[in-house]
């Protein structure tokens, strides 16, 4: 019985990272297609369908860290996902004003390169039990470049969306109400800021991440040359 539940995990997330791998894969085209072709200013009205389902998918890996399908910990995975579905509903889907900014193809390139290498690992991973040494080197190394450019991206639209945010009033609940309560997007949106400055101690701000990342590969590479 053991066996079998250890192949059905197998098999469902061998299937999960290749399906979210290829999202992304479809995400990076269109986005230098776009880039080439047509300029910055379009870039998100093209990835934006592939984008938005390729991300919302990572939604399963809280569930997954949650019910220990992973080793990964929920408080690494949690503020990641978080992070980026706003970016990707709250900011990037709501506000137009921000969609032809170039730090949507910054945005895109870094996170679609990045889980590229990260599905397309865990994909092989799971579907034959190891991955070759360069896609090993990738997954805990490309990160050093793409986690401050995707970082720099998402704090820059999330400042450019500010005054746009705070005219519109958008995702705002106001009193009084039959709930009694207020909801104000502006002052979430400053908060989101407040948590990538870094230096900031807190597990869900950007150092956390950074500091998580460097620790894992350190300890994956090491092991690579013992092996």
């Amino acid at each position: 019985m053991a066996g079998f539940l250890s192949m059905l995990r197998r098999t469902y997330l061998s299937v999960y990272n290749w399906a979210v791998f290829i999202g992304w894969a479809q995400v990076l085209f269109l986005a230098v297609k776009t880039l080439k072709e047509s300029g910055h200013e379009h870039v998100y009205s093209a990835v934006e369908k592939p984008l938005q389902l390729a991300q919302t998918a990572a939604i399963l890996e809280i569930f997954h860290s949650l019910v220990g399908l992973v080793r990964s910990p929920i408080t690494a995975t949690l503020p990641q996902i978080s992070s980026r579905l706003y970016l990707t509903w709250i900011i990037l889907h709501s506000f137009p004003e921000v969609q032809t900014h170039f730090l949507v193809s910054s945005l895109t390139i870094s996170w679609s390169i990045t889980e590229i290498i990260r599905y397309s690992f865990f994909g092989m991973k799971e579907a034959f039990g190891g991955t070759p040494s360069f896609l090993l080197w990738l997954r805990y190394s490309t990160f050093l470049v793409m986690y401050p450019i995707g970082i720099s991206s998402e704090v820059g639209l999330i400042y450019l969306a500010l005054p746009h945010i705070k005219v519109s009033e958008k995702f705002c609940i106001r009193m009084p109400n039959r709930w009694n309560f207020s909801f104000d997007n502006f002052y979430i949106a400053i908060i989101a800021l407040g948590i990538y400055v870094p230096g900031m101690k807190l597990l869900t701000g950007s150092p956390h991440l950074y500091r998580y990342m460097l620790s894992q590969r350190k300890k994956a590479l090491s092991k690579s040359k013992r092996e």
